[in-house]
């Protein structure tokens, strides 16, 4: 499993916007920190802290599933702001994105890394 881990100006309000408007899963949340799931993976978030060595400042994170229609309409519903409408992608894949109120892109779509064989 991998996890991603952000800073955050406000980490309960972000958390909330993760769930609420693009539809990952809360675990924990809390001031200090939250846990949010999608898929078998995690998205960590902890507090913007001067010379935190480990706010290396705004991401980029994809997340596949499998109806970005669907779950577009879902974003924009809830008030997401697309930065990037639904486009099919040369290498395949079916996808959007939304920024949120942090700047952090979430790409969602229909490619599916697969990792090689043993």
């Amino acid at each position: 499993m991998i996890c991603t881990t952000l800073r955050s100006t406000d980490v309960p309000a972000l958390a909330a916007h993760l769930r609420d408007v693009l539809g990952l899963t809360a675990g924990h949340v809390s001031e200090g920190h939250a846990e949010l799931f999608w898929d078998g993976g995690a998205v960590l978030l902890g507090p913007r802290r001067p010379d935190d060595r480990f706010d290396t400042g705004r991401a980029v994170t994809y997340l596949v599933l499998a109806d970005p229609d669907a779950h577009h309409d879902r974003v924009v519903a809830a008030g997401g702001e697309i930065v990037l409408g639904l486009v099919d992608q040369d290498y395949g894949s079916r996808e959007f994105a939304a920024v949120d109120p942090e700047g952090n892109v979430w790409s969602f779509g229909t490619y599916r890394p697969v990792p090689p064989s043993p």
